[in-house]
């Protein structure tokens, strides 16, 4: 197996080990057991805003290389001018609290803990009755990689840790070097404005908060988790603090965005359960 099939075969493996534990401890099997009895005609719901992911999803991965280069060439570069705005906070940042433990803690957060958080959502809002949370959900995905493709092309910068070589260290790098196997295939080290970790996570923690009386045990997940990989793009030198102001910003106006274009009395599954008077069985949150 190559070193790249390893990282990913290892990442898979955590993570849907914690998406099995999360599902029975957040979801519950009663609900589990519903949602497979309805799974197809959610699915079908929700098949519109699947699309939608699947070619924004396409269009990055088959765009990028070539939006990059535009955006080296045409791209507004400003990665001069972040420097002049906040100078060495993420330098400061490394400088005041490194220690071997929360290196750790933050890089497998930034790998692992992330990877989890955009996933379990998707699973979470399909085991409702109505699918209108995970087809407002997927939009808000959608828009956040749309919107920060188009971004990422208008605006070219660096990040930290190749800014400031000698006083920033890409610490998820020296602390797991395989990472960058991964890391390389997904990204590109000036696709930093805004950090589309920081936006993703902040889009499921504000999500988790929204729908919090459906999963209050989520919410009590999310949020901090989404508050740490906000963090892990700082500390361990990827990101600056205004990409990720940026981040937050991208994040909020997406999930208003997608609760604005996504209609909840569109929802076919649930006018079919209220016709056959049927109603779903409490989740373990209920």
């Amino acid at each position: 197996m190559s070193p790249f099939l390893s990282v990913l075969t290892s990442v898979v493996a955590w993570v849907g080990a914690m998406l099995v534990v999360a599902s029975v401890a957040v979801i519950g099997p009663a609900r589990l057991r519903e949602t497979w009895t309805d799974l197809r005609d959610r699915i079908w719901d929700a098949r519109r805003v699947v699309a939608l992911v699947c070619v924004v999803l396409l269009a990055s991965a088959v765009g990028r290389p070539a939006l990059l280069n535009v955006s080296r060439l045409f791209g507004i570069q400003v990665t001069a001018f972040i420097y002049g705005l906040e100078g060495g906070f993420v330098a400061w940042i490394q400088a005041t609290f490194a220690s071997p433990a929360l290196t750790a803690y933050f890089s497998r957060v930034y790998v692992y803990g992330y990877a989890f958080l955009v996933a379990f959502p998707a699973i979470a809002y399909l085991a409702l009755p109505r699918t209108a949370d995970l087809r407002r959900l997927l939009v808000a995905y959608a828009l956040n990689y749309g919107i920060g493709l188009v971004l990422y092309t208008l605006v070219f910068a660096h990040g930290p840790r190749n800014v400031m070589p000698d006083m920033v260290t890409p610490l998820l790098f020296t602390n797991q070097p395989d990472v960058i196997l991964l890391a390389s295939e997904v990204n590109e080290n000036s696709n930093v404005f805004p950090s589309l970790h920081t936006s993703l996570s902040v889009t499921v923690g504000t999500f988790a908060v929204l729908t919090r009386d459906e999963y209050p045990r989520w919410t009590a997940v999310a949020v901090p988790l989404s508050l740490s990989v906000v963090v892990a793009t700082m500390y361990l030198g990827i990101h600056w603090l205004t990409d990720v102001v940026a981040g937050f910003a991208l994040a909020f106006g997406c999930v208003a965005l997608a609760y604005r274009f996504v209609d909840p009395r569109d929802d076919a599954v649930a006018s079919r359960s209220d016709a056959g008077g049927g109603r779903p069985e409490p989740g373990a949150d209920d």
